[in-house]
């Protein structure tokens, strides 16, 4: 399993209930950029499902009452174990992902602090005190657990998506049970084998591997024991699994789809936005739901920022993410990058350049059908469909124009509203552009800006609710009102 130390970290069973269980077929898990096997892992369904539901509402109660500070500690061992094993998870991540080594790592050390950050942040749940009506009464507030939550993550994060969502459940004192991507199982599997490692007890953390996606998805959206449903993926399958959810009357949170905008106005330091640029496009392949999508930039400064990230662009390197030196590796299938070559077609058709690549394949490698260049497309418009569909490949469309209120408002013509990004010195321009983009992350000069003290999430068709901070703590906690009567006697 090319040079991973721990091979007890490779699973081929989902994990229900602190036991790992077979099944009768498989699902090959592919290395994106080669085509090989990398493991087979037994396609669990319904009936496992429902066990592992099971499971983590028998083991609810007693996760529940156990002092937050107790808690903390078990996570705080599964932490530590996770960067301990950050090598191997990172080559894991790499051969089922296919993003470069060095950013498959980074994702584990993203992963991980969520799981020591709520690890504290559990510890300080507070409740609060309320002035009564009347002096014989007396109002509290509590937050309890909300239960046993169920969650289906992606295939671009598999180990980050689940880290900052189980990490949060598990603080609060809920139980939890994943369906993991089927591209992408095994990161989930050895956070698992990590879990039970740390003493996590049966039944808390749950994860079912299986490739029959619409049935597993009804159980986890309207099983009677299921409280809350969180999910990351795209907002067309969103809609469709908020839906389900009101049978029961869930509560959830979404992260779904985006179309980030990159301003560049002429007052930026223009070598700081190219950074920026290229850190928040091209991460991943461009494979991230907070990936620049729409690189808009003022008419005075266009020349000059567009020769300089076409030759920044041009430095990236495309491969395999085992080898040395590469920065880019193979999107997730050949499908994924039929999708955005037909949107670069389409736009090309439409008046669109391409002035950087815009051509499949690698030649570092023998499996080019996964790859796509990092390419750079100029005289964009904001109604071709590179501008108007997420993109999620590497591909960067560069838009002009002339005033600060244009920018913001071709910035907000989009049903998405999760992430975006600007670059600007004028401190009046930096609080009307920050306030006036409908998005419910804003990057100021920064073009990378997830971490776990910070509120994830978006507004309009990007979802709800948010992941990492206080506040998504609070999304997997109830608040209860505490009346208390008869007390002037």
């Amino acid at each position: 399993m090319h040079n991973i130390k721990d091979k007890q970290l490779i699973k081929h069973f989902s994990y229900i209930n602190g036991s790992w269980h077979s099944s009768e077929t498989n699902i090959d898990v592919l290395n994106p950029a080669t085509g090989e096997l990398v493991a087979s892992v037994s396609n669990a369904g319904v009936v496992e499902t429902e066990m592992a539901v099971k499971a983590a509402k028998k083991a609810l109660k007693a996760w529940s009452n156990k002092p937050a500070n107790e808690r903390a500690k078990l996570m705080r061992t599964w932490f530590d174990l996770m960067m301990a094993n950050q090598d191997d998870l990172g080559r894991i991540l790499t051969l089922e992902q296919g993003k470069p080594l060095a950013e498959a790592k980074g994702e584990i050390a993203y992963g991980a602090a969520f799981i020591e950050w709520f690890a504290e942040e559990g510890k300080r749940v507070y409740g609060d005190t309320i002035p009564a009506p009347a002096n014989d009464k007396r109002i509290i507030v509590i937050k309890q657990p909300i239960g046993v939550v169920a969650a289906i993550t992606p295939w671009n994060f598999p180990n980050a998506m689940i880290a900052r969502k189980a990490a949060a459940a598990l603080a609060a004192g809920c139980t939890f049970v994943v369906r993991p991507a089927t591209q992408t199982p095994l990161s989930a599997l050895a956070m698992a084998e990590l879990a039970e490692r740390a003493g996590i007890p049966a039944g808390v953390f749950n994860v079912v591997v299986g490739s029959d996606a619409k049935a597993m998805g009804k159980v986890l959206t309207e099983h009677p024991d299921v409280a809350k449903f969180t999910f990351t993926g795209s907002t067309a399958v969103g809609k469709a699994l908020i839906s389900q959810c009101a049978s029961t009357v869930k509560k959830v949170s979404m992260e779904l789809g985006g179309n980030a905008p990159f301003i560049v106005f002429d007052d930026a330091d223009i070598d700081a936005a190219v950074r920026g640029a290229l850190a928040s496009k091209y991460r991943n392949a461009g494979q991230t739901c907070v990936c620049t999508n729409r690189i808009f930039v003022q008419q005075g400064v266009l020349t000059e920022f567009t020769e300089k990230f076409v030759k920044a662009v041009q430095t990236l390197s495309v491969g395999n993410g085992l080898s040395a030196g590469v920065t880019i590796g193979p999107m997730i299938s050949v499908e994924a990058v039929t999708e955005v070559a037909n949107l670069v077609e389409k736009s090309v058709q439409a008046g669109a350049k391409v002035v950087l690549g815009g051509q499949q394949g690698c030649d570092s490698t023998s499996a080019n059908q996964n790859f796509y260049q990092p390419t750079v497309l100029t005289s964009v418009t904001n109604d071709m469909p590179i501008a108007q569909n997420e993109i999620f490949g590497p591909v960067s469309p560069i838009i002009a124009f002339e005033e600060e209120a244009q920018a913001i408002s071709m910035a907000n013509d989009t049903e998405f509203g999760l992430a975006a990004y600007f670059y600007a010195r004028d401190i009046g321009r930096i609080w009307r552009v920050a306030e006036g983009l409908e998005y419910g992350m804003v990057g100021i000069n920064e073009g990378i800006i997830s971490n776990a003290a910070a509120p994830f999430g978006g507004v309009k068709q990007s979802g709800n609710g948010r992941e990492g901070s206080k506040y998504g703590l609070d999304d997997y906690l109830e608040i209860k009102y505490l009346c208390m009567g008869g007390l002037d006697k």
